[in-house]
């Protein structure tokens, strides 16, 4: 199996290099040639590519989408449609419809859709799941999470987008089941529109509440 990352920026370049240790690198595809011309001098069997039309013409067997996270819906849009599996970095989309328009391609084309969810495959989390499921920490009724830093300030989405899609896969994951109820609180400070900080409330079946704290202007 052979895979293509699009877009490799910092984080791209983190994919390129796991499935290099793989053997799936296929290509990679970015608009700016200095990030092509990384990629290459490190791992020159990579196809580097400047379209995606031109990486979903090479026919690769799926992709890696890990570009700003505004562009994610049209990419993967064009991936799931011309018939290939796809992982989206998160968040997968920045608005709920886009999400489920997703969702309904890949049903539809039976066709994998994952989101780079990667805190779900840590050791740490593992082990935490392993104990709540054998009983050895009691009955599960609260969950936190702090993710806290100064920066990197986004210009795009906002802090919660950011920061906060681990800890709800990881409290889902946890709980094994989706909230009842989000109640969130943000904060504006730099930008227009862009929260920098955000404290959010959810509430699990039998009577399980999580709390997550994430900001970019901490301390």
């Amino acid at each position: 199996m052979k895979l293509c990352v699009v877009g490799v920026g910092p984080w791209g370049r983190n994919h390129v290099r796991t499935l290099h240790e793989l053997g799936a690198l296929g290509g990679v595809m970015d608009l700016l040639p200095e990030e092509l011309y990384l990629v290459n001098e490190q791992y020159p069997e990579a196809i580097t590519l400047n379209s995606l039309q031109k990486a979903i013409n090479h026919g690769f067997d799926g992709f890696v989408v890990s570009t700003p996270p505004a562009t994610h819906y049209e990419i993967g849009k064009n991936i799931l449609q011309a018939g290939f599996p796809v992982l989206i970095e998160k968040p997968m989309t920045l608005n709920l419809s886009h999400a489920v328009d997703l969702v309904g391609i890949a049903t539809k084309k039976n066709l994998c859709l994952m989101v780079g969810h990667v805190l779900l495959f840590h050791p740490a989390i593992r082990k935490i799941k392993e104990m709540i499921d054998e009983g050895k920490i009691g009955k599960l009724q609260y969950i936190y999470s702090n993710r806290l830093n100064l920066g990197q300030v986004r210009t795009e989405e906002n802090v919660f987008w950011s920061l906060a899609p681990h800890d709800i896969a990881i409290f889902q994951y946890l709980t094994e089941s989706f909230p009842k109820s989000v109640k969130a609180h943000g904060s504006v400070y730099l930008q227009q529109g862009i929260h920098d900080s955000t404290m959010t409330i959810l509430e699990y079946s039998d009577n399980v509440k999580g709390h997550i704290f994430v900001s970019w202007l901490h301390p």
